[in-house]
């Protein structure tokens, strides 16, 4: 997990004719919230938010946010906290809002954290199957600094018609899986030539028995 500073002004103001005004001012509007942080309006630089989450994925950042006043240079206090949510334009993907969850480096928290495909699986290799992966990402529990960057799913062993669940992987030590142990990560499926001959190969059956029973 990587940590990084980053300024913020604690908004005095606040609605939608302001976050217009600070948008275009180079300024995204956010705030900051959690189970024991009454919600704090703010106001970040849209430059320097995004100069990071280009360089490091958000869910895995630790920002350390130097709260500010309004014309202040100092900063008043420091709280460290994930970004929970991006609010995008529908249209652009341009970021208009910022959701900062604070968390407490004694304390575990939720966060959703990637997948990492190690492997080649036995049923690719021989061409009868593909990967279909049906989860980008898993809830995980554990302190702020054990975060892992990504969760390594190793798919060596699947075949066609194997599937690994959330219950098979392995969590390393002080970090707990939230997700359902039954839910599906990764399954191999097999390939639309290998259906049609299967397919195929099931009307030659029933063709055969149809010819015996006449």
């Amino acid at each position: 997990m990587d940590q990084v500073s980053l300024s913020a002004i604690i908004r005095t103001k606040t609605g939608k004719s302001v976050a217009r005004k600070l948008r275009k001012q180079g300024i995204l509007p956010a705030v900051l919230y959690g189970p024991k942080t009454k919600s704090i309006p703010l106001a970040v630089s849209a430059h320097e938010f995004k100069k990071i989450i280009t360089k490091i994925p958000r869910q895995q950042v630790l920002f350390t946010l130097e709260l500010k006043n309004e014309g202040e240079q100092e900063a008043v206090e420091k709280r460290t906290a994930l970004v929970k949510e991006l609010q995008l334009h529908p249209v652009s993907d341009e970021i208009r809002h910022i959701d900062f969850y604070e968390v407490f480096m004694d304390e575990e928290v939720e966060t959703e954290v990637p997948i990492k495909i190690v492997g080649t699986a036995k049923g690719v290799e021989t061409g009868k199957g593909m990967l279909e992966l049906l989860r980008r990402t898993l809830t995980i529990s554990c302190l702020p600094l054990s975060i892992p960057k990504e969760i390594p799913v190793d798919v060596s062993d699947l075949d066609v018609g194997d599937a690994l669940h959330v219950e098979d992987l392995k969590a390393e030590e002080g970090i707990t899986f939230v997700d359902d142990p039954d839910t599906t990560i990764v399954t191999v499926v097999p390939t639309e030539a290998e259906t049609s001959e299967e397919e195929a190969e099931a009307e030659e059956e029933t063709g055969t028995t149809e010819e015996s029973s006449e």
